[in-house]
């Protein structure tokens, strides 16, 4: 009965016998498909923007920096600086279990200030890190040109360089290359020896790619910082939790600092994993709203089409009896019923589908045609997976089943003599 052409044929002389309450119906289908493959794409937009960020830090890495105490303890004030240094990262090395790297991290200048670069006549404001070569590990760090800091650089305090993009795009012009270039942080000469840029939108953007790396026993006899510390990063196991180690090495410093036990301003920095975790559960719930609202939406326009089905046939009533006469089986009519249902339901469904795959490639190539940089830092590429969208052919499908059930139970109950009476 699926294959039978005549059988199909009908089902569109129905449809066509009433146009304008066919396409009044499979508007509220259309629209309930289409909103719900937009949102899920400008979801997934959203998404990619705020992962492509955390994408670029290893997701199980951790910094602690030293703050400022709030409660008195062990006969010390509250309000003291806490310094770390190297001899807490030993420390540390030495008593974390499950962790793969404590590195030092040595910093002039944040998000909002720093140290003055100049070439020539060219000059402005970044922040300058002192880090060591496995500082790869925690920050997927792309070079354009020349290479990171290394151990000989370490070893012999060489006085040299790596980049951010921005940083080229301030000092260097766009045809010159600065690697072997040199460039100056405070009265200090310091040879470019690689560029690195890192993909990010938005006003983070020229933070990311305006820091300078210079080799941190460097960075230590430049600006006279000796053994001290001002972050120390922590790369844990994959198989370890990272808010375990976190609670562990606060706990660490906390008695190694003399600072009480419950003060949780003395130590600051943030945990990769964690803020991650907190990301994914968000734009989980996001994914799960959008879901609700449109089989919500989806619903809807099944109910409208039920209901035109069932005044469809009310209307077709006589026609019912006569099949039924003629020896017309209650499955025949049934199917019949629900064949109609579910072709209106797909028709218009698969239609807004298509319409919203449309929409969002069309918002795809707009993103992609900004400038790099020049986008907005909240929103990516919109997109939905193929799983989604053969999901929502799935949920569309049984919708129309389930719109043409109650309509056909109707028909089947049709007695042939009262039909055949019925004007």
């Amino acid at each position: 009965m699926l294959l039978d052409w005549d059988h199909w044929q009908e089902v569109f002389q129905t449809l066509r016998r009433n146009r304008l309450r066919t396409i009044l119906t499979a508007c509220g289908v259309f629209w309930g498909v289409f909103m719900l493959v937009v949102m899920l794409g400008f979801g997934r937009g959203l998404e990619n923007a705020v992962t492509r960020d955390f994408a670029n830090w290893a997701p199980n890495a951790i910094f602690i920096r030293g703050e400022r105490t709030s409660k008195p303890y062990a006969g010390q004030q509250p309000g003291r600086d806490v310094q770390l240094t190297d001899a807490d990262v030993e420390y540390l090395s030495a008593r974390l279990q499950g962790v793969l790297r404590v590195l030092p991290r040595s910093q002039n200048g944040g998000r909002f200030g720093g140290n003055q670069v100049s070439r020539k006549d060219k000059a402005e404001s970044f922040g300058i890190l002192g880090d060591v070569p496995e500082y790869l590990d925690l920050e997927n760090i792309h070079l354009t040109g020349g290479r990171f800091i290394d151990q000989m650089d370490m070893t012999e305090r060489r006085k040299v360089a790596v980049i951010g993009d921005h940083v080229r795009e301030v000092l260097f012009a766009a045809s010159e290359d600065p690697v072997g270039q040199e460039i100056r942080i405070g009265n200090v000469t310091y040879l470019v020896v690689g560029v690195y840029k890192v993909p990010s939108a938005g006003g983070g953007a020229d933070w990311i790619n305006g820091r300078v790396f210079i080799p941190r026993s460097t960075f230590a006899r430049s600006f006279g910082t000796g053994n001290k510390v001002s972050a120390i990063a922590l790369l844990v196991a994959p198989s370890v939790s990272s808010a375990d180690v976190e609670q562990e090495a606060r706990d660490a410093l906390k008695r190694l600092h003399r600072v009480a036990p419950d003060d949780e301003q003395a130590f600051g920095g943030f945990n990769r994993e964690r803020e991650f975790r907190k990301i994914r559960n968000l734009f989980l719930g996001i994914s799960g709203l959008t879901w609700v609202v449109g089989v919500l939406t989806l619903l809807a326009g099944a109910i409208g089409v039920s209901n035109i089905m069932m005044i469809a046939v009310a209307e077709r009533t006589k026609e019912i009896g006569i099949r039924k006469t003629i020896g017309a089986t209650p499955m025949s009519i049934m199917v019949q019923i629900v064949k109609e249902a579910v072709v209106l339901t797909a028709l218009s469904g698969y239609s807004g589908l298509v319409g919203g795959v449309a929409v969002l490639e069309i918002a795809a190539r707009i993103v992609a045609a900004m400038p790099s940089g020049k986008g907005p830092s909240f929103f990516s590429s919109p997109e939905i997976d193929v799983g989604k969208a053969l999901t929502a052919a799935v949920v569309l499908t049984v919708a129309g089943a389930l719109a043409g059930l109650a309509p056909a139970r109707s028909a089947v109950a049709v007695r042939p003599v009262e039909a055949l009476a019925h004007e």
